[in-house]
């Protein structure tokens, strides 16, 4: 009777006072936190984040002028790159290397996203496909894809085709390793919480797996569109009739700085917009997600 009693006990839900108190108790100690846990939580408002912005770009102008009237670094001043930059957007120049490059950049990262999803999902979720796959990605992650160009070139020739494949590897592998960790990284109590609600593998796989690697896919992407960028500038080095990188080589024969500088200021800004879409898309697709 006695061990009756103890079992009793020990599977005996809590009563409502107990439930009661407990929220009480945990709504006091909200109501009550710490100055260190508040400061972390406090959150900014947009306005005040997009003055921060301001501030700092403004800052990071006022250094570089700074630095340019002093002459030791040998930069032009901001609005002498300012004029340059009008000149060449005014003789069309500027629009025709920045679509260049946009075009090869969005190419061989759209082609190299959508590839590396799968193959991610692929490797995470079939061990099979792991044991298939995993010595090939990680043997092309330790080869530079810039390292591949002078052999691309020459099986592929000199157009169009070996830049967005150097643009297509460097996306590719940068976004693959994002999803399969992704995939490999998911709680295995969500995963056997479904399989107990009677889900079976093909909506475990769309309904919770997708869902909780979305964040580190997009992680990837944003990755594997610097390095896109980053390939891209290297790639027009060789043998490019247009892009920005091909203008930055031929104003440094003549060390003309200014167009140096106007095309490492279009790359940024192409760069910086194209990330904060994807923070965009991020956002809209994990608003799940607790965010800090």
């Amino acid at each position: 009777m006695a061990a009756k009693d103890t079992v009793t006990s020990v599977h005996t839900p809590p009563t409502p006072v107990a439930v009661a108190t407990g929220a009480r108790r945990g709504s006091a100690s909200a109501k009550h936190p710490t100055k260190k846990s508040d400061s972390r939580t406090r959150k900014l408002s947009r306005k005040a984040l997009l003055a921060i912005n301001v501030v700092s770009v403004a800052a990071g102008l006022a250094l570089w002028a700074a630095l340019a009237a002093t002459g030791m670094v040998g930069l032009p001043g901001p609005l002498e790159v300012l004029v340059r930059g009008g000149e060449v957007l005014a003789d069309g120049t500027l629009a025709e290397d920045t679509g260049a490059s946009l075009a090869r950049v969005l190419s061989g990262f759209l082609i190299g996203s959508l590839l590396a999803v799968p193959v991610g999902f692929l490797m995470g979720w079939y061990q099979v496909g792991r044991a298939i796959i995993e010595p090939w990605v990680q043997f092309f992650r330790t080869i530079p894809p810039l390292a591949l160009l002078p052999l691309v070139m020459v099986t592929m020739g000199i157009g169009e085709t070996p830049k967005i494949f150097v643009i297509f590897l460097a996306a590719f592998l940068s976004c693959v390793i994002s999803t399969y960790q992704g995939v490999v990284s998911v709680d295995n109590t969500l995963i056997n919480a479904a399989r107990v609600l009677g889900a079976n593998s093909y909506v475990i796989f769309m309904r919770v797996v997708v869902p909780a690697s979305s964040p580190f896919i997009l992680v990837g992407m944003r990755i594997g569109l610097g390095a896109g960028w980053a390939t891209v500038v290297a790639a027009e080095l060789l043998a490019a009739p247009n892009g920005l990188g091909m203008r930055m080589q031929q104003a440094q024969q003549f060390y003309d700085m200014p167009t140096i500088l106007v095309n490492v200021i279009v790359i940024g800004i192409l760069g910086l917009v194209m990330d904060r879409l994807l923070l965009m898309i991020e956002a809209h697709l994990t608003r799940w997600q607790e965010r800090r």
